[in-house]
């Protein structure tokens, strides 16, 4: 039997989700995985092909991953604007303590809302706390969740969790 495809399910495929196995197989028949990054290079350079094993509620799918370009952009190896909503600049960013939040001064997390106010939109999470880890040192909790909410002018503000002694 085949793999299917899971560039056939486009952006429905789930990458990203916890339960997705990524299995490689380098050119010589060793089957490896763990490093989604180095095989998605090696994959790039010809050097093995990936699969994926997505689990079902009464049977596992194998899936090859043909669309390479997409497997980078879902995992984040390589940057989608569209799909994260995020630009790849030092963003403008105003924040406030939520005022919602219980705010123990023991935790090591407190609660904030988040504008930003260069145009940029969270969709990914992920990507939004690397780059601000990056700019500004943040520590985003990305465990956890998070919301937003929108008024009609069209201001997002974004509940988020970060750690105390990274805010500046």
């Amino acid at each position: 039997m085949k793999p299917r495809s899971a560039a056939a399910s486009g952006r429905d495929f789930p990458y990203t989700s916890s339960t997705t196995c990524y299995i490689e197989v380098h050119g010589n028949g060793t089957v490896t995985h763990g490093d989604q990054r180095a095989a998605y290079e090696r994959a790039v350079a010809g050097e093995s092909r990936l699969f994926a094993v997505w689990p079902g509620q009464w049977s596992s799918d194998l899936f090859e991953i043909e669309d390479l370009d997409e497997f980078a952009k879902a995992l984040g190896i390589v940057h989608d604007e569209e799909r994260t909503g995020l630009k790849e600049h030092v963003h403008e960013v105003e924040w406030v303590n939520d005022p919602y939040q219980d705010d123990n001064p023991r935790s090591q997390y407190i609660g904030i809302d988040v504008t930003l106010t260069c145009g940029c939109r969270i969709n990914d999470l992920r990507t939004f706390a690397a780059q601000m880890k990056e700019q500004r040192g943040w520590s985003i909790a990305t465990s956890g969740g998070w919301g937003s909410s929108a008024v009609p002018d069209g201001k997002t503000t974004y509940s988020l969790r970060v750690r105390r002694k990274s805010l500046s």
